[in-house]
């Protein structure tokens, strides 16, 4: 099958399109043919190299976390899938490979395509979809009332969290850029704040939660504007001690400790929390999130559309931190040539 295949980590390591052998489809595998699949920043940091100690796949390996497609062939124990029904998932994170023909997906984390979205929309939900759902409604318990910030609204994180959290009852803020403004409030954002022209640290408090996706900088001033005893979620921070935990990696305990201290003991000072998160695959999850697709409260936002063959430049978009919304490659012929966009800084998480 064709593939766009990883045979080296580094910042300056690219994409090569190859020839791979199908899957293997265990008893409790589905194999499915990918239609489209969304391109994530944890993508071009794992090419780079950042994931490598915890996440050490063996080169040579396929890039890609977010599928949607059709099933091909299922293994004997499946029971909820057959061929032909059209799927979507985040394979588990020791079995990605969806920049392929083919990707075996275990059926726990699989689910139904919700209807009346193209592949290229639903290839872009899984892992966005997913992070704001174990952030916002399973760590943070996000309750009506609360106020929630989320950290560049206009990113393919951003823009699914800014949903989710508004159908969660929250008061809602989002940073975004001052072209992205209209946008992210069209999302559902109570009160934006521009970037280029404000520091949210100043202009806001009294947080219960904060998603932040941009990493360190962004992380410490996020608690200061939360509550006592408000929460700080970060996909971008220092891994904690209990990601190790969650790995089943007690060796790396001690590493992760050392690795978050810093802004473990800033939270402490503040009377406030920090937790990582590295989301899961969860088929049961996607399957509530399909029900909130087909109801209209969630909607993706789609940036962008590359062909196939294009992966590794649709990589690079991701990568440069210029795409809004989530940016994706479809099988199917893609008519308008990429082009490139203005620079804005910090929202593609």
């Amino acid at each position: 099958m064709r593939a766009f295949i990883v045979d080296a980590y580094g910042k300056d390591a690219r994409l090569r399109a190859g020839d791979r052998p199908e899957p293997a489809v265990g008893d409790r595998d589905v194999l499915v043919r990918v239609e489209a699949a969304g391109v994530n920043p944890l993508d071009a940091k794992i090419l780079a190299g950042e994931f490598r100690r915890i996440l050490p796949y063996r080169t040579p390996f396929v890039l890609g976390n977010d599928v949607a497609g059709v099933v091909e062939r299922v293994g004997p124990a499946v029971r909820r899938f057959r061929p032909g029904d059209r799927v979507y998932a985040r394979p588990d994170e020791g079995r990605i490979g969806t920049f392929a023909e083919l990707v075996a997906v275990d059926e726990a984390d699989l689910a139904r395509t919700p209807a009346g979205l193209t592949a290229e929309e639903a290839a872009s939900l899984p892992l966005v979809a997913l992070t704001a759902w174990q952030a916002l409604v399973e760590r943070a318990d996000v309750r009506p009332g609360q106020k929630v910030l989320v950290h560049a609204g206009s990113g393919g994180l951003g823009s699914v969290a800014i949903q989710l959290a508004k159908h969660l009852g929250a008061h809602v803020a989002t940073t975004a850029s001052t072209a992205n403004v209209d946008r992210v409030r069209d999302l559902g954002a109570d009160q934006v704040i521009d970037y280029r022209t404000t520091d949210f640290e100043t202009a806001l408090s009294g947080f219960d939660v904060v998603l932040d996706s941009l990493g360190p900088d962004n992380l410490a001033k996020s608690l200061r504007v939360l509550r006592p005893g408000g929460l700080a979620i970060s996909v971008a921070g220092p891994p904690d001690p209990a990601f190790a935990r969650r790995l089943g990696k007690p060796l790396l305990r001690p590493v992760m400790a050392v690795l978050s201290w810093k802004v473990r003991r800033a939270a402490r000072r503040l009377g406030v929390r920090y937790s990582f998160l590295f989301m899961r695959a969860d088929g049961a999850q996607l399957q509530e999130i399909t029900s909130l697709v087909e109801a209209g409260v969630l909607r993706p936002v789609v940036d962008r559309v590359f062909g196939f063959d294009d992966t590794p430049a649709a990589l690079d978009l991701v990568g440069s931190g210029r795409a809004r919304g989530k940016v994706v490659v479809s099988m199917a012929p893609v008519t308008r040539t990429p082009t490139s966009q203005t620079p804005t800084r910090g929202e593609q998480s």
